[in-house]
């Protein structure tokens, strides 16, 4: 019987939230989406032990779930948001404070995560009623109130599984009021061992060989991109790029990346991996170089870059049905070394990032499994295929009602149960193949990402320039100065950790009026206040240029911009 191979390969990732002059954390979204989402993730694999499935961890987020790890044992607390859900006394707090509270406490899903809880709900009504009062009116907001918001806050955020197992979260959703201060440190207290445990269980799923662990770049950065502007033209030909016309000493700052990421997968996981999904799946052929020096076996990528490499091969000819080309591995050819490369069914994977939270859970499961016997009936008959569904493994579910439970736990059972669809990983697949001299070769490869298989969510944009020709000078400035004597090694240290987070990624993702204001201030301020931090450790007056806003975004999009569709 045609066997069809299905690879689950969850995302997991947020970008550094931590000022490093200040040590505060600016954003509450690593310790949020922990207690939700990579706690719920973890527990679905734990219930159904059949399903295999890859757990891609950028090194930067467990870097900073080991921060929380370690604030909570020290008792020091430097996130705002956390800090005033242990404050005994919340009718002293700041005005500032209180300002906080209410922009913070309301910030999420509200179909989801806010109207199925009637008390939380009258709360966001009373503010919406005196929202438009003056500022010294918050005033008469009680420390009760407060208490209640932070509470239900963290309530809407605790994972799905922590709500049907704990005791404790039982109580407090059926008290529906008048929390405690001690009610709110035994929350804080449970926050702190979610968190705790995290890294454990997957280490633990791992070791007993259910899921395979991938790494990427330690700090996500856009790697093609850091080691060439103009990859972004080989799928874009006519993108405007920045004034700068590379990105200085990029390759050399992709090769430390890759390999911090791959001494922290093996410090945390006791082995090396075999396998990367980069940043925002973005790749090109120097790329793979890296990662084939480094001996990976293994990189993902999104189906419009195959669909891209495949159409550059053979410009004149068509592309058949994808039956016929995506659901098989490729051999990287050329100068990209013996890398196989696995590419995204953009259809699945947007179905459950963006559709089946509509639908009933267990209709969702039956459609994703409908769809893989489709796959399956349509591949060549010489061929199993092997089906690649990769996107975050956090943000999808807060659109989902009680994040996504019943249509991930349905489908991973439905999944456990069939008779010949099996989930796998990478890893296991290839070594199921004996050899992978007989995997299809790619003799070109065009960079590009799982977005549009473009890289025109992150450069082409003026905002997104400006962010880059501002990363650039910051870059020649810091190769100045490591050259010079003025820093100790600790403080090249310090500064080389740094200049990484402004490498990131996710700054670039949210530039441009396509995403929302109120998230694009945001990261337009941490972005630039990462660049100011850099300067001041390199000793160095900030250039004006830094202090002005890059983008504002649009304030008629109401979408949260932490996720796109692939085309």
């Amino acid at each position: 019987m045609k066997q069809l191979d299905l690879v689950l390969l969850w995302h997991m990732h947020q970008p550094d939230y931590r000022d490093y002059a200040t040590h505060e954390i600016i954003m509450p979204w690593v310790y949020l989406h922990a207690i939700k989402d990579y706690t719920d993730m973890a527990y679905h694999l734990e219930m159904h032990p059949n399903v295999k499935a890859i757990v891609n961890f950028v090194p930067v987020l467990l870097d900073q779930l080991e921060d929380f790890v370690a604030q909570f044992s020290a008792g020091e607390i430097r996130c705002p948001l956390l800090r005033l859900l242990a404050t005994p006394d919340l009718d002293r707090i700041a005005m500032q404070e209180r300002l906080y509270l209410f922009d913070s406490c309301f910030l999420s899903n509200h179909e989801t995560m806010l109207k199925p809880y009637p008390a939380y709900q009258r709360l966001y009504e009373l503010y919406r009623f005196f929202r438009e009062s003056r500022e010294s009116e918050l005033v008469y907001f009680s420390g009760q109130y407060l208490s209640d918001l932070l509470v239900w806050y963290h309530l809407a955020w605790i994972g799905e599984s922590v709500r049907r197992n704990n005791g404790f979260i039982m109580k407090l959703m059926a008290q529906r009021e008048g929390y405690s201060h001690a009610d709110r440190l035994q929350l804080f207290h449970l926050i702190g061992e979610l968190i705790e445990q995290l890294i454990p269980r997957y280490r633990q799923l791992a070791a007993s060989g259910q899921i395979e662990l991938s790494t990427t770049p330690h700090f996500h950065p856009l790697a093609p991109l850091l080691i060439d502007f103009s990859s972004a033209r080989d799928s874009q030909a006519d993108v405007t790029l920045p004034s700068h016309q590379c990105y200085p000493g990029g390759r050399n700052r992709v090769t430390l990346q890759l390999a911090s990421a791959i001494a922290s997968h093996e410090r945390r996981f006791g082995e090396k991996p075999q396998g990367f999904w980069p940043a925002e799946g973005a790749v090109s052929v120097e790329l793979l170089k890296i990662m084939a020096d480094q001996q990976g076996q293994w990189a993902a990528s999104g189906e419009g870059v195959l669909a891209n490499s495949l159409r550059a091969m053979q410009p004149e000819v068509p592309l058949p049905d994808r039956s016929r080309y995506l659901y098989r591995p490729y051999r990287i050819g050329g100068d990209a070394g013996s890398m196989i490369g696995f590419f995204r069914d953009d259809r699945l994977s947007d179905l459950i990032g963006f559709e089946y939270a509509k639908w009933h859970g267990r209709d969702a499961a039956e459609n994703f499994i409908q769809a893989l016997e489709q796959i399956r009936h349509n591949a060549p008959d010489s061929e199993n295929p092997v089906v690649s569904v990769i996107l975050d493994g956090e943000n999808a579910w807060e659109s989902y009602p009680y994040n996504a439970f019943y249509f991930l736990d349905d489908l991973y059972g439905l999944l456990e149960q069939h008779a010949f669809i099996r989930t796998t990983t990478y890893r296991n697949y290839l070594a199921g193949t004996g050899s992978t001299d007989n995997v299809p070769a790619l003799p070109v490869l065009t960079a590009g990402s799982w977005v549009y298989g473009t890289f025109s969510t992150w450069i082409g944009d003026k905002d997104k320039n400006r962010a880059w020709d501002l990363l650039c000078a910051a870059k020649h400035s810091f190769d100045l100065v490591m050259q010079s004597d003025r820093l100790t090694e600790e403080e090249k240290a310090l500064a080389n950790r740094q200049l990484a987070s402004c490498e990131s990624s996710d700054w670039f993702w949210w530039f441009g009026d396509y995403n929302p204001a109120h998230s694009v201030v945001g990261f337009d301020q941490l972005f630039r206040k990462n660049l100011i931090n850099l300067y001041h450790m390199l000793k160095l007056p900030v250039p004006p240029t830094v202090l002005e806003s890059i983008s504002k975004g649009s304030e008629q999009t109401e979408t949260s911009g932490t996720m796109q569709r692939s085309s």
